[in-house]
C-alpha cells in the first residue's frame, strides 16, 4: 500500500470515528490507532514527532482551566506547530485507549457544549480528530496530489471515499444546523442556503466536481453577503478539497 493509500485509509478511519455512535467511540479510537500502526509511513511519522515530545508539559498547556470569579471554564486547544499537534493528538488517543484518562469525563470537562455527550463528542471530533486530519493532509500534501494507485486486479484503491462522504455528510448537516438556528438570516436567504447545502451533498455522492465547486462557491458568497460564516465552514471547504483529490 502506497503512501497516498495509507493516508486515505487513515482518513477513512477518522470518518468512521467522527460518524459513529458515541457508545462506539472508544472502539473506533482503537481502530484508528491500529490503522496508524499498520501503515508504515504514518507509523514512522508519529514515531518521529513523539520521539522528543514532552506530553505531560503539552497536556498542561493544551488542557486549559480558567477561573472567572466563582466559575470555572475548561477547554482543549491544540498546539500550533504541525509536529506537536500530531504528537499531542496521538498521545491523547493512546491515553483514552489505555483508559489512563476516562473518555466520558474528559468530554464532560473539556467539551461541555450543551451538557449532552452527543454534542460534546462531536465538538471533540471537530477539534482533535479533524485537527489530526488537517495536519496529516499538510504533511502528505504532495503525495495526496498523486494519482491513486491501482490494485493488482485493476480496481482503484479508493476505500477512503466512503469515509470522506460520511465526514462531509456530518459537516454539511452541522452547517445546516447553524443556518437554521441563526436568527439574523432572512427566511428566504436561509431557505436558499439550505437548498444549496442539500444539493451540495447530492453532488458529492454523484462525484460531480463542477457542480460541487459551483455550489460551494455560491454558498461561500451567501455566507459572506449575509455575514454568517460559521466556525465549521473552513473545515467543510478543506474536506471538499480532500474529497475531490480522491476522484
Amino acid at each position: 500500500m502506497g503512501t497516498k493509500e495509507q493516508v486515505l485509509s487513515f482518513f477513512e478511519k477518522c470518518g468512521e470515528l467522527e460518524n459513529c455512535k458515541f457508545i462506539m467511540a472508544t472502539a473506533k479510537i482503537k481502530d484508528l490507532l491500529k490503522c496508524i500502526v499498520n501503515c508504515p509511513d504514518l507509523y514512522r511519522l508519529f514515531e518521529e514527532v513523539t520521539q522528543n515530545f514532552n506530553y505531560l508539559a503539552a497536556r498542561a498547556q493544551c488542557l486549559v482551566t480558567e477561573t472567572d470569579g466563582i466559575y470555572k471554564r475548561s477547554y482543549c486547544v491544540l498546539p500550533q506547530p504541525t509536529d506537536k499537534k500530531l504528537a499531542f493528538c496521538f498521545c491523547l488517543l493512546v491515553e483514552f485507549d489505555r483508559e489512563a484518562i476516562d473518555f466520558n469525563e474528559f468530554l464532560r470537562i473539556y467539551f461541555p457544549e450543551d451538557g449532552s455527550y452527543f454534542a460534546s463528542y462531536h465538538a471533540f471530533c471537530d477539534t482533535v480528530i479533524r485537527g489530526m486530519q488537517d495536519a496529516i493532509a499538510e504533511v502528505f500534501a504532495e503525495e495526496l496530489r498523486q494519482p491513486v494507485a491501482l490494485a493488482e486486479d485493476g480496481i482503484t484503491v479508493n476505500s477512503a471515499k466512503a469515509g470522506m462522504i460520511s465526514a462531509l455528510d456530518l459537516a454539511i448537516s452541522e452547517e445546516k444546523q447553524y443556518i437554521s438556528t441563526n436568527p439574523d438570516i432572512p427566511a428566504e436567504e436561509r431557505d436558499g442556503a439550505f437548498a444549496m447545502l442539500t444539493q451540495l451533498f447530492e453532488a458529492v455522492k454523484q462525484e460531480n466536481v463542477p457542480l460541487i465547486n459551483a455550489l460551494i462557491c455560491g454558498y461561500n458568497y451567501f455566507a459572506m453577503y449575509n455575514r454568517c460564516v460559521s466556525g465549521g465552514m473552513a473545515d467543510l471547504i478543506n474536506q471538499i478539497t480532500l474529497y475531490e483529490q480522491l476522484l
